[in-house]
């Protein structure tokens, strides 16, 4: 069977190829899945999908008019895909529900440093042989307050190497991590880990209880000289409301791996055209400001590790087996060598 892999990176195409070798044959387009490049998968029993594919039901409607039954996407987040619809339209849809979390606690880490010292700034001096100090004055980890904002798998990540850093523990969850607890964690409500911390990062997947968390409310009560970092999702922050205390002259820095208006920003070079999010645009012109481009799970580790699981929810969709990785259920159409799929049931 071919498979038809959306939005492969460059590093990424040759463990793809690897992954699959002598298993499927998998055909890897760098462009990513929309609703222009959908009609491309007609034919394509299984196709797989990066973080930043567009999975709305128009794109889901013409997979499924095109033939393709199982969608596996190389990504934890799902937010990008309705569910409702592909439930509807009788699609198994799978993802990695996990991968190293170090990748993106310590992306997390190098943001906050990055901003904390001024290491955009400093490397640009120096490039062009300014190797003065001022507006360069950074200040210590050790002591101060780390906010956690989800202390699952990652945010534990995060919450080690703070305290290898010396700092005092604050986390908020739904529900408490005893490793956490265990590292001298004092587990608060959102309003006094706003306000107390001077380090804020965010581990909380994007729903409807966590969209725009980090909004105009939060923001207010936080410490004119906190740091700020969010290498989830980009809607737990709301931008525009970010932007204007920044225009206000408050926060030390802002380091953000991803960004809330994203799709068809992210992974592509506009560098000869431009952008017409002013938001965006406006975000990257301050100084104590950090964007990259999702890029915190981009380790050789995590991304053979989320290779290795989209093999593995191919296989188990063609043995008619059922996974944790499962998010919508498939109708029973496919006959693989362990007899029908499962049934639709919720998952």
């Amino acid at each position: 069977m071919e498979i038809l892999a959306f939005g492969v990176q460059s590093d990424e195409k040759p463990l793809i190829e690897k992954a699959f070798a002598g298993l499927h044959d998998i055909r890897c387009l760098d462009v990513f899945l929309n609703k222009d490049t959908a009609p491309i998968a007609a034919g394509y029993e299984i196709i797989s999908t990066s973080v930043n594919a567009d999975l709305g039901s128009h794109v889901l409607q013409t997979l499924a008019a095109g033939g393709t039954q199982m969608i596996a996407q190389r990504s934890t987040g799902f937010n990008n895909i309705d569910l409702d619809v592909a439930e509807r339209l009788a699609l198994r849809v799978a993802r990695v529900s996990s991968y190293s979390p170090h990748s993106v606690a310590e992306f997390a880490w190098t943001l906050a440093m990055a901003v904390n010292r001024r290491i955009v700034r400093a490397v640009s001096r120096t490039r062009d042989f300014d190797f003065r100090l001022d507006g360069l004055l950074g200040r210590d980890m050790h002591g101060r307050t780390a906010g956690v904002v989800g202390t699952g798998k990652i945010g534990e990540a995060f919450t080690r190497i703070a305290h290898g850093f010396g700092m005092d523990l604050l986390g908020w969850d739904v529900a408490e991590n005893p490793a956490c607890a265990a590292l001298g964690m004092r587990y608060v409500d959102k309003e006094r880990l706003f306000a107390e911390s001077d380090l804020i990062s965010l581990h909380v997947p994007l729903l409807s209880a966590t969209q725009h968390i980090i909004g105009g409310e939060a923001l207010s009560v936080m410490k004119d000289d906190a740091i700020l970092v969010n290498s989830s999702r980009g809607g737990l922050v709301d931008t525009r409301a970010l932007v204007t205390e920044l225009r206000a002259g408050r926060f030390t820095g802002v380091g953000l791996d991803v960004y809330e208006a994203e799709a068809g920003l992210f992974y592509v070079d506009k560098s000869m055209e431009g952008i017409d999010d002013d938001t965006l645009a406006r975000l990257v012109t301050f100084p104590n400001v950090i964007v990259t481009s999702h890029q915190a799970y981009y380790t050789r580790d995590a991304v053979e590790q989320i290779i290795d699981a989209t093999v593995q929810n191919v296989t188990d969709y063609l043995a008619g087996r059922r996974s944790d990785n499962v998010l919508v259920p498939e109708v029973p159409a496919h006959e693989g060598p362990s007899g029908p799929s499962l049934s639709r049931r919720a998952p």
